[in-house]
């Protein structure tokens, strides 16, 4: 479990960036840290592993605080996935994703044998592995930083908006990959995204801040959205606007055994899967995703 505790983070300009913030992170679930710009997300997940340090309170690992840790042997010990992957262009996928375990002692064998199955993980094909990141797509080099996050086999993995430069289509593989990996391997992962529908696929625990690390609002996606906890929440889910409010399109055509659904607007965003000429939605939770994401909400709401 990751603790903070009192934390706050103020810079030498006299910025404050995080006041006052506690909060516990899981064992083996996604946390997602989600907020506009200046809401101090990515100092919250950088204090994990001493990228940044508190001015002030303290960050515990199973109830270790991270100060008493050296910074480089903490790292090496904590997957980091970043914007952009990160990737040193002068160096093969293979090499890229080699990069820790071998600074940590693993035999280059040993690291070589590791990478290529962790390509297996991330859905990169072998035959890449000797390529360099620029002869890589978007979606391929994010790929690379996940397989490279995941290299020693850490229990904790920070994911700091890592699909933020990538189209659409290519982001929603990738967060399918996620939730894939994190069903196979159950890691501790913290997630920092602007986005709140990304925030929902993904988070076991939903954490919604204001300016400052504010905590206006935690819970699953399933209780944030049935009852935002203050207007401020309501505006960014886009409940105040009806966005999260669905239903059945009385005039849209039935497709087989399909059903529209559309929004406050009437704009359609996703179907009702039928199987067998029943009306039917999963109510597996957030993480069983067979349709849209918005149409996964609407059971939710």
């Amino acid at each position: 479990m990751i603790e903070f505790r009192s934390v706050t983070k103020t810079y030498p300009d006299g910025t404050h960036a995080v006041q006052d913030f506690s909060l516990q992170i899981p064992a083996r679930q996604i946390t997602v840290l989600v907020g506009s710009s200046g809401s101090g997300k990515t100092t919250l997940m950088r204090m994990i592993n001493r990228m940044v340090d508190p001015t002030s309170g303290s960050v515990e690992i199973d109830g270790v605080d991270v100060a008493t840790s050296e910074p480089v042997q903490l790292r090496r010990g904590i997957g980091y996935v970043m914007q952009n992957s990160g990737l040193l262009p002068h160096r093969t996928v293979l090499d890229n994703i080699t990069t820790v375990p071998r600074l940590t002692g693993v035999s280059k064998a040993d690291a070589r044998r590791r990478a290529l199955d962790l390509m297996d993980v991330v859905g990169l094909e072998r035959r890449l592995a000797d390529r360099y990141p620029a002869q890589l797509s978007g979606g391929q080099q994010q790929r690379v930083g996940v397989a490279r996050g995941l290299a020693v086999d850490p229990n904790i993995l920070l994911m700091d908006e890592p699909f933020s430069a990538v189209d659409p289509i290519v982001r929603d593989e990738l967060q399918q990959e996620v939730l894939r990996i994190q069903k196979d391997l159950a890691k501790t992962i913290v997630f920092v995204s602007h986005d709140i529908d990304e925030a929902f696929l993904l988070g076991d625990q939903v954490v919604v801040l204001e300016r400052g690390g504010h905590i206006v609002q935690k819970g699953t996606p399933t209780e944030i959205l049935t009852n935002p906890a203050t207007e401020f929440v309501a505006s960014f889910i886009g409940a105040d606007r009806g966005k999260r409010r669905l239903s059945v399109s009385p005039a849209a055509p039935e497709q087989g055994d399909d059903r529209v659904l559309v929004d406050a607007g009437g704009y359609p965003v996703g179907v009702i899967a039928a199987p067998g000429g029943r009306l039917a939605v999963s109510d597996a939770g957030p993480k069983s995703r067979s349709v849209s994401n918005k149409t996964d909400q609407a059971g939710d709401a």
